[in-house]
């Protein structure tokens, strides 16, 4: 029996520290040592980081890139790496370094270059147009990465017909609803279709707006998970590929009959024979499949670790949280908790006139359970002072959203002065609902260096809330209940203004997300004017969304890269 032992290292990256990330990309090489493996693989752009954006414009950016796979191939002595890193030959390549005994011994170039929603390969990278096979011991081994696996028609299909017994697939995934099992499932129709093996290995963690979410898997010819990874988390996947199989020489033969026939051999193909013996494997290593996570699990993961990383990689300790006593910032709160730790997160209170004893006492409770340090500081004074000092310039003009919105930048500013003060990173606890329709102040409650929730639904805070306190109790149980205020007048509630969060969300999904236009949501139901109202809000705020904080991105179409519309624009839905 030929076992061929691979090792898929899910490893978490950081964009730019070169030096950094081949020093763990070495460490787990000789980790993989001590396991017998035959050969190790590592996500896209692994020395890099994902995505390197400009970077990729710096031309000693990329001489430390190729510097440092040369210093990686030094101690692949033994075994067989792939490494994703930048290669240049004229222009630059999204490539896969194959390492082996001290050598760059090969070089696949990614041939499908995404250039949609956050990617932008084409920007800086030239497609490749060789499919490559590695031959170990006559057993071939195709290399892909990324989006060269999402077409039917890509270089695995060749690979399928030209023998491969294995298709290696590295890749930097980022994350969204519903992106693990769209993903598995187009794992499981490639190998199915081209009846062969498939190791596809992710990054994982946080970067910027990006999460990347790991969830390594190794499938077998019938599409069935063979080995699966942990979800959001560091990981090596090691298991067994058993070459020799009947069931495998079965399929092999039935496809390449299959396949051959209308095969026509129009990419060039480049086969690689390595001087490499597969070890002698005495005992099969356990096969590990990780059990898939619900949507609210997957998504509160998601969080936790892009604001980790975010903070964590830019130097950051502590961060500063608002704390009003409502659903946004107590979920902003436990989840900045579960990934800093209850040390590094402060709580500001910033009570006014208008705030209820019941939102303190919830602040308060949220605070205690969670145990972090809170400070008080009142703002009604703060906003006397403002009143009085305009009073002669306002004369005689009847309060509005003027007031409301001078209490929400006095507590801005409180925030951005202990920021100031002690360095301390503010985590603005807008969530996209608000972002969506501008309910929110510019240089007030938008103020912020990270925004947790500005890809989350307000529908969704709830959900996540809830999904939380089953996991310990740590969010009141009035703030679940009470309706949503921004507490900048008497009697104020957000539904008032809004519509119910249930259809406002809704509206906002299907115009923002889906792309429909006003009459399209109205035919599914949907009254005409509400409809109208929530469409000319979002498209009237534009230009708060672009002064808003960088926020994790949890949907196929979050603010930013995802959905790029112009500031200054007449179009209007009618």
């Amino acid at each position: 029996m030929k076992n061929l032992r691979l090792c898929l290292a899910q490893i978490n990256c950081t964009v730019g520290d070169i030096e950094g990330n081949s020093r763990k990309i070495i460490e787990v090489i000789n980790e993989a040592k001590k396991h017998e493996v035959d050969i190790i693989a590592f996500p896209e752009l692994a020395v890099t980081g994902y995505p390197p954006e400009d970077l990729l414009l710096k031309p000693s950016f990329i001489e430390k890139n190729l510097e440092y796979i040369h210093k990686i191939a030094k101690e692949s002595e033994g075994i067989i790496s792939i490494v994703g890193f930048v290669d240049r030959v004229e222009d630059i390549y999204n490539a896969a370094g194959v390492l082996y005994n001290g050598e760059v011994v090969a070089v696949y170039h990614k041939n499908f270059l995404p250039n949609y929603g956050v990617f932008d390969e084409v920007r800086y990278f030239q497609r490749g147009n060789e499919v490559v096979l590695l031959n170990i011991e006559g057993y071939k081994i195709g290399l892909s990465i990324c989006e060269d696996i999402w077409y039917p028609e890509n270089p695995i299909s060749i690979q399928a017909v030209e023998g491969a017994e294995l298709v290696i697939n590295i890749n930097a995934s980022p994350y969204h609803i519903g992106k693990v099992k769209e993903r598995e499932e187009m794992l499981r129709v490639r190998a199915r279709d081209n009846l062969i093996s498939i190791a596809y290995v992710n990054l994982v963690g946080g970067q910027d707006e990006l999460v990347f979410d790991g969830n390594s898997t190794v499938l077998g010819p019938d599409g069935s998970i063979t080995a699966k990874g942990k979800a959001f988390e560091e990981d090596l996947i090691i298991c067994d590929i058993d070459l020799d199989s009947i069931f495998r020489k079965q399929l092999k033969d039935n496809r390449l009959r299959n396949l051959r026939a209308e095969y026509k051999r129009e990419e060039k193909v480049r086969e690689i024979p390595l001087d490499y013996k597969i070890k002698d494997k005495f005992e099969v290593v356990p096969q590990k499949i990780q059990l898939d996570q619900t949507e609210a699990e997957e998504i509160y993961s998601a969080l936790v670790l892009g604001l980790k990383d975010y903070i964590q990689k830019n130097s950051f300790e502590k961060v500063v949280i608002g704390l009003s006593g409502g659903i946004d910032s107590s979920l902003t709160a436990t989840i900045a908790v579960d990934a800093l730790g209850k040390e590094n997160v402060k709580g500001v209170l910033m009570p006014s006139m208008y705030t209820s004893k019941e939102s303190i006492e919830d602040a308060l409770q949220l605070a205690e359970n969670l145990g972090i340090e809170t400070f008080t500081i009142p703002i009604t004074e703060i906003f006397s002072v403002y009143q009085k000092e305009l009073q002669l310039v306002f004369k005689d003009l009847k309060p509005d959203v003027t007031e409301e919105n001078l209490q929400a930048r006095i507590r801005g500013n409180l925030l951005m002065a202990l920021s100031n003060k002690f360095g301390w990173i503010v985590i603005a606890t807008g969530n996209k609902s608000e972002m969506s329709v501008g309910y929110a102040t510019l240089y007030g409650d938008m103020v912020g260096g990270f925004a947790v929730l500005k890809d989350v639904y307000k529908t969704k805070v709830y959900e996540l809330a809830l999904y939380r306190n089953s996991i310990s109790p740590v969010i009141p149980e009035r703030v679940l209940q009470k309706p949503p205020s921004a507490e900048l007048r008497p009697d104020q509630k957000d539904e008032d203004e809004l519509l119910p969060y249930h259809i406002l969300d809704e509206i906002i999904y299907m115009y923002v997300e889906e792309d429909l236009s006003a009459e399209d949501i109205i035919q599914r139901g949907f009254d005409r004017d509400s409809v109208l109202k929530v469409i000319r809000m979002i498209d009237r705020n534009e230009y708060k969304r672009r002064q808003a904080p960088v926020g994790i991105r949890i949907t196929p179409r979050g603010f930013g890269k995802d959905r790029r519309m112009p500031i200054t624009n007449k179009y209007r839905e009618s």
